[in-house]
């Protein structure tokens, strides 16, 4: 989704925090009071009827109460959810001389985001009296001073406000004066002492009065202070300053010293009667940051300002000449705002871990604040623009962070959100609050195999139990939905196949086991499905296809088929005394149920009746004249034939040939010889028609065809006569019987092989 940039760098949305307007703001508010000093839990409201909500809605909806500056007045009861005190509030402390003294919050409720404005008024109770800045006040007043003259007082201060504030002055009585209560530009109240009857110094040259300053508390508080008084002689002029009412501004972080105003007041006497000096009357405050020069009257700073404590400050001044008189001015100084103040973030709510995969979830809340004023007051609220997440403004000086679209946990699982708040202030101060929001997992990915598809090799006459493999799958997600655990599946175009029995699988690691010992001349490869499932919820799951493939070893000895070694009679093979060096006598034809090359036979003679005068070729197990036969040869040989196979360790079979050697076949029929005690079985033979024969089969249904290697492909049942009367002996192959075994092996149709057939014909 594309995104409006306000900026290249940075989202920033500008607000103007002015302090006690924005939180005071709205008629909508919901006012509430309570009385200062009151003890903590004290109950304030019931919050769920004042905002209209269902009841348990407040718990259900995680409200809470947030004050500026994050302090917790009020507390949420964990029951009823009643608006409760949460700590002993002091008025004077929170609000000082401001009144009333209110206290702006909000409630705060999530799932959905909602804000509520309200305002606590801390009642004020009489608990403070007045007091004056000293227990004595000297006054020096000439005796020619005119009665309705009036002399300001040092003033009294009461921390309490409204009608429990300083309300009035009264004074000792007495024949020459009464007190005045007068309004200063601040609101506050001094007295002023009117002279009503004239002096005599030799009379009474000194008098002592009480003031009295008394609140409007019920019952009243008071405070006193003593005033001296004494009578001089002729001073005909008192000192007048050029203003009564001076200003001045001065920036709070002016340097202590800082020249601030110089007042000036004249007396028109002479000698030391016209010499005046100056002084602060009014220093009601043992942190007043002023000083004067008594001779100058340069006022000079002393103190650091702080423009977020105190905005302005009226100082009274009063020159008094060499004969005790005075004059007195006031002066109004203002304190200008500088950007000293960085923005302030408070954070109300953080949410982490957030769900993947839900858009615009709320993932923090928080306020911004800046305690300077004006320009310096506005800032500009950011994060960076690489992440996917925005900053939304609320009511007032709130602020919401959420997500920008749906999270990919997988993708990035934990953020670092860095929130800059800037002001505008000359220079511009900053505050950075770093957030680290991680993101939880959904179910959202499926295990995946580290391949598709897994070949296995396992060499027959295994151990039961053995470890054949190991298939591997990753789930991206985390905790319960990564744990993956395997198991098997039939395969569906051999939906038959007994694998329950064959192989099992450990769940947890996916090792697969062989259950038994697997037998290549049986079954040489299998394929199986394996399921890997996360434990999500839902599950995902994925599937991969394992292939194993049995390896042959050489456990199979080859197996003669011709001619046939039963126990029975001996075949005898015919050869006649013309025969040539080469002349074809037979053929040994064997088997072997293993394959490759320890299916490899070779042919070897060991032993004959007569050494050199017949061969056996190693390949093919041909059996040939090796030389001219002739007269001196004996009649009857015996041939011992091994067979050997190519494996690892080589196994092998013998077979016994007789051969005889004759003339010619014209007889009608041709009695054996009885060899190894089948003579009857030779002459029941010969009347038969005689000859050999091989075994019926069935045989192994992977074995090659007849060929060079002198090794059989399908199972064949062979039947081998010998024929006589036409003098010509015939090998003959007749019928192929296939046997009803299931397709092994390469799988395709074999033919009658012309080769061996031919290899076999006398003629």
């Amino acid at each position: 989704m594309a995104r409006t940039k306000v900026h290249r760098k940075k989202r920033q949305v500008a607000i103007l925090i002015i302090w006690m307007l924005l939180w005071e703001a709205g008629s909508e508010s919901i006012q509430y009071s309570v009385l200062e000093e009151s003890e903590r839990g004290t109950f304030v409201a019931n919050l769920t009827k004042d905002l209209g909500l269902g009841r348990g809605e407040l718990a259900a909806r995680g409200a809470r109460v947030v004050f500026k500056g994050n302090r917790q007045h009020l507390q949420l009861d964990p029951q009823t959810h009643d608006l409760l005190l949460n700590e002993k509030l002091d008025r004077e402390e929170l609000c000082g001389s401001t009144e009333p003294c209110v206290l702006p919050f909000q409630v705060l409720l999530e799932n959905p985001l909602q804000f509520f404005q309200a305002a606590l008024r801390v009642r004020d109770i009489n608990d403070h009296a007045p007091e004056f800045p000293a227990r004595e006040m000297l006054l020096k007043i000439s005796e020619i001073t005119t009665p309705g003259k009036l002399f300001p007082l040092k003033m009294a201060q009461d921390l309490d406000a409204g009608s429990n504030s300083l309300q009035t002055y009264i004074i000792s009585s007495n024949p020459h004066f009464h007190v005045l209560t007068r309004h200063r530009s601040d609101g506050r109240k001094f007295p002023e002492l009117v002279l009503d009857k004239a002096l005599d110094r030799e009379e009474q040259p000194e008098l002592r009065l009480t003031l009295t300053a008394l609140d409007g508390g019920s019952p009243p508080r008071s405070g006193t202070t003593e005033i001296k008084i004494l009578v001089l002689d002729s001073n005909d002029n008192a000192p007048e300053f050029a203003q009564e009412l001076y200003e001045a501004q001065i920036p709070e972080n002016s340097s202590l010293g800082s020249l601030i105003i110089t007042v000036s007041a004249r007396d028109l006497d002479a000698g030391s009667f016209g010499e005046v000096s100056y002084a602060l009357f009014q220093v009601d405050d043992i942190n007043q940051p002023f000083e004067i020069n008594a001779i100058t009257g340069e006022i000079r700073l002393r103190k650091t300002l702080d423009f977020e404590e105190i905005q302005s400050y009226h100082v009274d001044i009063e020159a008094t000449d060499g004969g005790g008189l005075s004059g007195k001015c006031s002066l109004v100084i203002k304190v200008l705002d500088v950007n000293d103040n960085a923005p302030q973030l408070t954070m109300s709510s953080l949410i982490s871990p957030i769900p993947e995969n839900l858009p615009e979830i709320i993932v923090a809340v928080f306020t911004v604040s800046d305690a300077d004023s004006g320009q310096n007051q506005q800032v500009l609220c950011s994060i960076d623009d690489n992440l996917p997440f925005l900053l939304r403004p609320s009511v007032e000086n709130f602020y919401t962070l959420v997500t920008e679209g749906a999270l990919d946990r997988e993708s990035q699982a934990e953020y670092n959100i860095t929130i800059t708040v800037t002001d505008l202030g000359t220079p511009r101060l900053k505050t950075q609050h770093n957030l680290t929001v991680t993101v939880s997992d959904v179910n959202d990915n499926a295990p995946a195999f580290s391949q598709s598809s897994y070949t296995l090799r396992v060499r027959e006459n295994n151990s039961p139990a053995l470890h054949i493999g190991s298939v591997s799958a990753t789930d991206r997600d985390a905790g319960a939905n990564a744990q993956v655990t395997y198991s098997l599946l039939l395969p569906p175009h051999d939906p038959h196949l007994p694998l329950a029995s064959l192989v099992s699988i450990n769940a947890d690691n996916g090792q697969l086991f062989a259950l038994r010992a697997l037998d290549y001349e049986a079954l040489q490869a299998f394929e199986f499905g394996v399921r890997a499932a996360d434990r999500g919820s839902p599950a995902l799951s994925s599937q991969a296809l394992v292939r194993v493939l049995v390896v042959d070893a050489n456990d199979n000895a080859p197996f003669v088929l011709y001619p046939l070694q039963n126990g029975s009679a001996p075949c005898t093979e015919l050869v006649p005394r013309a025969a040539e060096a080469g002349y074809l006598v037979t053929k040994v034809v064997a088997v072997d149920g293993d394959s490759g090359q320890n299916a490899w036979l070779s042919y070897q003679l060991l032993k004959a009746t007569e050494p050199g005068l017949f061969g056996v070729w190693a390949h093919n197990g041909e059996v040939r004249t090796a030389r001219l036969l002739s007269e001196r040869d004996a009649v009857k040989h015996r041939l011992l034939v091994l067979v050997k196979d190519n494996g690892e360790p080589p196994l092998s079979a013998s077979v016994t040939l007789h051969v005889l050697l004759v003339d010619g076949f014209s007889q009608p029929y041709l009695p054996l010889p009885d060899v190894a005690g089948g003579g009857a079985r030779g002459g029941a033979r010969a009347a038969s028609g005689g000859g050999c024969s091989v075994p019926e089969g069935p045989f192994a249904g992977h074995l090659v065809d007849v060929s060079g290697t002198g090794t059989l492909s399908h199972s064949y049942q062979y039947e081998v006569c010998l024929r006589g009367g036409s003098g010509t002996g015939e090998f003959k192959f007749l019928k192929p019987i296939i046997p009803n075994f299931p397709p092994q092996g390469t799988g395709k149709e074999m033919e009658e092989n012309p080769t061996v057939r031919d290899s076999f014909l006398f003629s």
